[in-house]
């Protein structure tokens, strides 16, 4: 019998030396445990191996990974040198003209306090005047506090929807720090290449000083200046209380899930207090719990996410289910439809509800959308990223307002000068850029949620208005074909192919646009994405993920409507288009 082979000896070493200088003995304990069985299991081997593999790469998502051991996962040392990093960041574009400030925010995940707490004495005592959030919260609040407590930068510790064994570290800058319309808004290149120079430089571990105090911890619930409750002032005010609203708003029955997240006592507070008194939370998912017991999968979008939440919607003949991720930053929405029961909607169709309402709030004359800084004066934009359905722009036409396209990302739909409505595909929205420059998925419900009871005042719904949007502009359909791999190289490979054969046609239409943006354009950055558009109208855009080993293909089709009686068969029109572009596009590939 072949005995195995013992993990190289410069690796064991890497390893014992780790596991000495690691400040958390649970993972140093963790990692001696994974070295001695090393030696005799092929399995423990190559994560081992994987653990030391690289460090843990920095960019414009800030960290995300497998919590653990060794410098390619998350634990308190990649943190201390991270935090350190950013610390020297924001020191150098000080250089001594003025204190920088900073607000840490973390959520419920497994050591998402430590993590935080660390890297508040870090800050603290490499001079930048820091608070600390008093509690686990969600991502938007803390996105709110970087523009509120008027910070350089923000830090949350949080992985927002990625499975539970995993955490992340997400960046924001403000302040002084920064000169654009990004004021708040997380992190963009070239701001990731100096944090991350300056990480590589922070030195060894024991140079890294921590205080022992030092920083401010934000006043909790109840205490004067309850970080939270102003956050809720904020948001709150997007849907005044006033008696006809309160009287409709009372009507709409919710059924609300935080997906074992921390946006639950947040959201209940904000619905409660704007009128919505009728609203059932999903018992089995509603305390924070880092191990997502009911789901295999804390996002909303993954097939199952919602069963819980769709099974008490029917239950209590519910209007509207609302479903945050874990931080909250992201929003979910299901309807009862009568053709096909309860479904969630797209964040296509989200997005475009949102827009429409913003932009009558607008055309009425209310600048009640969190827009009532410096930027108030100047003419209403809307955006999203070119991933998402061109109905927006469709809209926003209609509507008089300007709109643009941007990448990928919320750093980017944040970013944009005037931003008074933005979304993306992957459930982010954006509806009060003043109050929170990035996906926040509680204000965001709290409008779609007033929408929805005005709707209903009226006698209508959210598909209703959906219908009434198809017959403006025609039915936007949209769909996704991911196609994971195993390695880097393969994404390279399948874009290669792409470039260099390219499909004449989509769902028999030929292709009369062919843009790669790799070499970027007057309005967008390079990007490495394929763009084809026919003569009908069907858009195809090919992308590699940026946080997975994914090929990602985003698919439109527009179906004109001829009439409110025709949108029964314009639908399956636009579901056979769409069926057709989809196998066309995994031909084109090489499936």
């Amino acid at each position: 019998m072949m005995t195995a082979p013992h993990p190289p000896e410069d690796l064991s070493a890497r390893a014992e030396a780790w596991a000495a200088a690691d400040p958390d003995p649970a993972t140093a304990a963790e990692l001696l445990d994974l070295l001695q069985r090393a030696h005799a299991d092929d399995d423990a081997r190559a994560e081992l191996a994987d653990r030391f593999s690289g460090t843990l790469s920095f960019g414009t998502a800030g960290l995300r990974a497998a919590l653990g051991a060794g410098p390619n996962r998350m634990n308190r040392v990649v943190v201390r040198h991270t935090a350190a990093g950013v610390a020297r960041y924001l020191l150098d574009a000080a250089a001594g003209t003025y204190q920088p400030r900073a607000v840490v925010g973390f959520d419920a995940r497994h050591n998402s306090d430590v993590f935080a707490e660390e890297t508040a004495a870090i800050f603290t005592a490499a001079g930048i005047e820091t608070f600390l959030m008093p509690t686990q919260l969600p991502t938007p609040v803390l996105a709110w506090a970087v523009r509120a407590l008027d910070c350089e930068a923000g830090v949350m510790v949080t992985a927002s929807h990625n499975p539970p064994q995993d955490n992340g570290y997400k960046v924001y800058l403000g302040g002084r720090a920064v000169s654009d319309f990004g004021q708040g808004a997380q992190i963009v290149a070239p701001m990731d290449a100096g944090i991350a120079e300056r990480i590589a430089a922070s030195g060894p571990l024991e140079d890294i000083e921590l205080a022992a105090g030092g920083w401010t911890v934000l006043p909790a619930a109840g205490e004067p200046g309850d970080v939270q409750a102003r956050y809720l002032e904020a948001i709150t005010a997007l849907v005044p209380a006033d008696a006809s609203g309160m009287g409709r708003r009372a009507d709409l029955r919710i059924v609300l899930t935080p997906m074992h997240g921390v946006g639950g006592d947040t959201m209940s507070r904000a619905l409660a207090s704007t009128g919505f008194t009728q609203v059932r939370l999903v018992a089995e998912q509603a305390e924070p719990d880092p191990d997502f017991p009911t789901v295999a999968f804390p996002n909303p979008e993954e097939p199952g996410a919602i069963d819980l939440a769709l099974d008490l919607a029917r239950t209590t003949d519910a209007d509207l289910v609302i479903a945050n991720d874990p931080d909250a930053d992201r929003c979910a929405a299901a309807v009862d439809d009568p053709a096909a029961g309860w479904r969630m909607l797209t964040g296509d169709e989200v997005g475009a509800l949102l827009g429409v309402h913003v932009a009558a709030r607008l055309a009425a004359g209310d600048r009640g959308t969190g827009n009532e800084g410096t930027e108030a004066s100047a003419p209403p934009v809307f955006a999203n990223s070119i991933v998402s359905s061109r109905l927006l722009a469709r809209i926003a036409a209609a509507a008089g307002i300007t709109h643009e396209s941007t990448l990928t990302g919320f750093k980017w739909i944040a970013r944009v000068p005037g931003l008074s409505f933005g979304y993306e595909e992957a459930l982010g929205y954006c509806v009060a850029p003043d109050l929170v420059r990035d996906k926040d998925g509680m204000s965001a419900a709290l409008l779609l949620a007033g929408f929805a009871a005005d709707l209903k005042a009226s006698g209508r719904t959210l598909l209703d208005e959906l219908d009434r949007l198809a017959l403006a502009h025609g039915l936007h359909a949209t769909d996704q074909l991911s196609v994971r791999v195993a390695s880097l190289d393969e994404l390279a490979t399948l874009m290669t192919r792409l470039r260099s054969q390219a499909p004449a046609s989509f769902a028999g239409s030929p292709i009369d646009v062919a843009d790669d943006l790799a070499s970027g354009s007057a309005q967008l950055p390079p990007t490495d994405a394929l763009l084809f558009t026919t003569t009908d109208a069907s858009r195809v855009i090919v992308r590699p993920s940026g946080t997975e080993p994914k090929l990602k293909c985003y698919l439109e089709v527009i179906e004109p409507v001829a009439s409110a009686d025709d949108l029964p068969a314009a639908r399956d029109r636009a579901r056979d288009r769409l069926a057709r572009v989809r196998a066309d596009t995994a031909t084109a590939l090489g499936l």
